[in-house]
């Protein structure tokens, strides 16, 4: 499998070398934590001097005797170097029972700079205050951008590269097969086997089907505004009466698993949070195309969702803007920066037609000095409307 170097993950890592914050490398599975923690430790092979590194991962047999947390103590202690930086990167941690114990007391010590993965379940963002006492700096990694994938394959970006991007996504371990369906068997078992498996172990579900049919709604509905209510009364049938709270909780979890990422919907004229809908988006497009195949695709929705990925891959805060009745795809905001964005498959070739029209509209209508774009596969180079730039998704995901 050819590798690439994920440099800007790289780099957030060694920004943080010799912090006293406990480093957890955070993302769906096999979104490529592990590799990158490996070209983590080759740097400071390369680069650094009188250190020592304990690298321990637990999906090698080697470590099985260690999966106890007084046992891992007992092997990072015994492997301890005086008077040398000490680094401890630890793989899937999680399959240390009581790992957290283990973490928080090498943070007490004081004498290690702790990186760690583990399976997206067990070492949520929002559990992360609660398993240790120290401070965590979190790196959250996510499957290939579109960047990416032209790199890992030395493609041009051109229409034909962008085609076959939005079909096999970014999870880089389907581009071992040559078919599609190989690499979509693939992508299913990534979820069959791992994020679901995750999913019931930790929360006791013993009713999976319940969590597949949410997970097939929310996929199926991807970049529509959606409420708990509505899709608890969607999925209700003669066999069960799914309730709101179980909608809710399950929605949870795949949102903890990271296979989802909800956005919400922000008034901008009013200033305040919409708490009624909200939508959800993939992680990567290909888990909706292994799940639920590829007939009759609607490419607006992969569309938004691919922006909406690659938003928060660029460590955006993302939400939905409504104006005048009015949806803004979306609001991405960065220190003083903010940015309006509408996303469209299709708007046509002139100013006059109905599509383009839509969808310019309510970008029009904002009258703050931000920059408003609009995404859609255009087939030109940028433009400009009033102001606004017009710009095709595939360039504008190289160049963003």
């Amino acid at each position: 499998m050819r590798l690439i170097k994920r440099n800007e993950y790289l780099k957030k890592l060694i920004n943080t070398m010799n912090t006293p914050d406990i480093k957890v490398i955070t993302g769906v599975r096999r979104s490529g934590k592990s590799k990158l923690m490996e070209e983590f430790k080759k740097y400071i092979e390369k680069e650094q001097r009188n250190y020592n590194i304990i690298h321990i991962n637990y999906n090698l047999t080697k470590y099985e005797s260690i999966t106890e947390y007084h046992k891992l103590i007992e092997y990072v202690e015994s492997n301890y170097v005086e008077n040398k930086q000490n680094y401890l990167l630890i793989d899937e941690v999680q399959m240390c029972d009581g790992f957290e114990k283990a973490i928080n007391n090498f943070h007490a010590e004081e004498k290690y700079d702790i990186y760690i993965t583990g399976s997206n379940a067990f070492l949520m963002s929002s559990d992360l205050a609660t398993l240790f006492t120290g401070r965590t700096f979190e790196i959250k990694v996510y499957p290939f951008s579109y960047k990416e994938y032209l790199e890992y394959y030395n493609k041009e970006n051109d229409e034909k590269a962008f085609d076959s991007y939005v079909l096999e996504g970014g999870l880089s371990g389907s581009y071992l097969y040559k078919e599609n369906m190989e690499k979509y068997d693939y992508v299913n078992d990534i979820y069959n086997t791992l994020i679901k498996r995750d999913i019931c172990n930790k929360y006791k579900i013993k009713k999976e089907y319940l969590l597949d049919m949410i997970n097939d709604f929310l996929m199926d509905n991807i970049s529509n505004l959606t409420s708990i209510r509505n899709i608890s009364d969607s999925l209700t049938n003669n066999r069960d009466k799914i309730n709101h709270k179980t909608v809710s909780s399950y929605i949870k979890y795949l949102c903890n698993a990271f296979l989802f990422y909800k956005i919400r919907r922000y008034d901008i004229q009013g200033k305040r949070y919409l708490s009624s809908q909200d939508k959800y988006y993939l992680v990567d497009q290909s888990f909706k195309f292994a799940k639920l195949g590829t007939k009759n695709i609607n490419y607006g929705r992969v569309y938004e969702n691919i922006v909406a990925m690659e938003l928060l891959r660029q460590g955006y805060e993302v939400y939905v803007g409504t104006l005048y009745a009015k949806e803004i795809d979306f609001v991405a905001t960065k220190r003083n920066e903010k940015i309006y964005i509408q996303v469209s498959s299709d708007i046509g070739d002139n100013f006059e037609n109905d599509t383009f029209k839509r969808e310019i509209d309510p970008l029009l209508k904002i009258k703050d000095a931000y920059p408003k774009i609009l995404i859609a596969r255009t087939h030109h180079d940028m433009y400009t409307y009033e102001g606004i730039k017009v710009i095709d998704i595939k360039d504008w995901l190289v160049n963003n």
